[in-house]
C-alpha cells in the first residue's frame, strides 16, 4: 500500500498546523501553548477524550474503532523544542528569541494529529488508539514522567510505537533495527579545586587549568583503552569553565559532559574509569577533584515482535526497498526508551532528505515528510487493531 490518499490530500493543512507550531516553540514542560493547540485539535476531530494534564503538560487523545473490541495501543509524537537560536531563514523561523523546533517535534506532532484526525473519521480498525503527544523529551524526561502517571495502564495501552525524522534519509524513506537503537545517557560534573595565583609563578600554584586539561585528555582512554573494542561508549567533554584574567590561575575549574552507552554494564564501567582517572590526577597534582554523575534516559530498545511488525508497516508505505531494517544504533538518546520499558514497542526513523543535522540552529523539518509519516501511522494502527 502506498501512501493513503487522505494524508495527501491532508499534507496543506498538516504543513500549515507544523508551520504555526515552529513559530511558536516551547521549551521542556513548559508547552502549554503547544498542548492547547493539540488538545483543541484532538476535540475538534471528535476524539472519544482528550485528556491532559499527563507528565505534568502532556496531552492524550482516546479514538475507538468502530469494528468490533480490541486491545488498545499507544502511538506517541513529542512536542518541545530546544534552547537554541534558530538561523534557518524560513519565512515561518521561530519567532522565541534564543529557542527553535531544530529536533522536528513540530513535525512530529504535526504528523500524529493529522493521523489523528484520519484516524476519527473512518475509525476503521477493531479496539483503541491512544495518540500520545509528549512533553519534555530535550532532557526533562517526560515520557517517564507519562508513565509514572499511570498513562499505561489508565489507558490500557499493550503496545507503545515512536517516530522521528532523520536528517540524511532520504525522503520516503524509513529505517530501523531490533534491540538497542538509540543509547542511554548520562551527564557528570567534575569540579577540580588548585590554587590559585600569579600566571607568572606557576609554581606557587596548584595549577586548575593544566589538571582539567590532563583529566580531558585522559578520559577519551575510557573508549580507547578501558572499554571493549567492539563496545559503544562515548564520552564527551561540553562545558568548561575557568579563570577571568589573563594574568591569573584559577583556584577552581568546572567541566560538564555526558557519556553514551549502549549497555547498562558499559554505563557502570564508563562511571568508575571517570571516577578513578579524576581522581588519580587531580591526587598526582596536589589537587583535589568531586565528580557528580547522573545516569539519565536508558537505552532505547525496540522489542523483535514490534520491529518487525513495524518494518512491515514501513514497507507497505514505502517499498520494500526503501526500508532499512538494520540500521546502526545512534548514540543519541531518547525518552521513549522509558515507555518501551513499560509496554512491548518499536521505535522507527523518517528520512528528512538532505538537512541541517538534528541540534543544528540552520535544521529545518521537512514538509514533504508529512504525507509518508501520517500514512505510517494510519496503516500501523489498523494493522495492528485489524476487525
Amino acid at each position: 500500500m502506498p501512501i493513503v490518499n487522505r494524508s495527501a490530500e491532508l499534507h496543506d493543512e498538516i504543513t500549515a498546523w507544523r508551520r504555526e507550531l515552529h513559530r511558536k516553540p516551547e521549551i521542556l514542560f513548559d508547552v502549554h501553548e503547544t498542548a492547547s493547540f493539540v488538545r483543541t485539535k484532538l476535540e475538534d476531530f471528535g476524539c472519544d477524550e482528550v485528556v491532559t494534564g499527563l507528565g505534568r503538560t502532556g496531552v492524550v487523545g482516546i479514538i475507538r474503532g468502530n469494528r468490533g473490541a480490541g486491545p488498545a495501543i499507544g502511538l506517541r509524537a513529542d512536542m518541545d523544542a530546544l534552547p537554541i537560536e534558530e538561523e534557518s531563514g524560513a519565512p515561518y523561523r521561530s519567532m522565541v528569541p534564543g529557542r527553535m523546533h531544530a529536533c522536528g517535534h513540530d513535525g512530529h506532532t504535526s504528523m500524529l494529529l493529522g493521523a489523528a484526525k484520519y484516524l476519527a473519521e473512518t475509525r476503521n480498525f477493531a479496539g483503541t488508539v491512544a495518540v500520545i503527544f509528549q512533553p519534555a523529551e530535550e532532557g526533562g524526561g517526560g515520557g517517564r514522567e507519562m508513565v509514572k502517571d499511570g498513562m499505561m495502564e489508565r489507558f490500557g495501552i499493550e503496545r507503545v510505537f515512536g517516530m522521528h525524522n532523520l536528517p540524511g534519509l532520504p525522503v520516503g524513506h524509513f529505517a530501523i533495527r531490533p534491540g538497542p537503537i538509540m543509547a542511554a545517557t548520562a551527564e557528570f560534573v567534575i569540579e577540580v579545586q588548585g590554587k590559585g595565583g600569579h600566571a607568572a609563578m606557576p609554581h606557587k600554584t596548584v595549577d586548575s587549568i593544566v589538571v582539567a586539561g590532563q583529566m580531558i585528555g585522559a578520559l577519551q582512554t575510557i573508549a580507547a583503552r578501558s572499554a571493549d573494542p567492539l563496545e559503544s561508549v562515548v564520552v564527551s567533554v561540553t562545558k568548561i569553565h575557568g579563570g577571568d584574567s589573563h594574568n591569573i590561575i584559577p583556584d577552581r575549574v568546572r567541566m560538564e559532559g555526558t557519556v553514551r552507552t549502549l549497555k547498562k554494564e558499559m554505563n557502570t564501567l564508563a562511571e568508575e574509569r571517570l571516577r578513578a582517572l579524576c581522581t588519580g590526577i587531580a591526587e598526582a597534582h596536589g589537587a583535589s577533584v568531586t565528580v557528580a554523575y547522573q545516569s539519565n534516559y536508558p537505552v532505547t530498545f525496540n522489542h523483535a515482535e514490534e520491529t518487525e511488525f513495524a518494518a512491515g508497516v514501513a514497507r507497505e508505505v514505502a517499498g520494500d526497498t526503501n526500508v532499512d531494517t538494520a540500521i546502526a544504533p545512534l548514540m543519541g538518546g531518547e525518552d521513549f526508551s522509558y515507555m518501551l520499558e513499560a509496554r512491548p514497542g518499536a521505535f522507527i526513523f523518517l528520512g528528512n532528505g538532505d538537512s541541517a543535522y538534528l541540534h543544528n540552529p540552520r535544521y529545518d523539518f521537512n514538509d514533504e515528510a508529512i504525507p509518508h509519516g501520517v500514512s505510517y501511522w494510519v496503516r500501523l494502527a489498523e494493522a495492528a487493531l485489524p476487525s
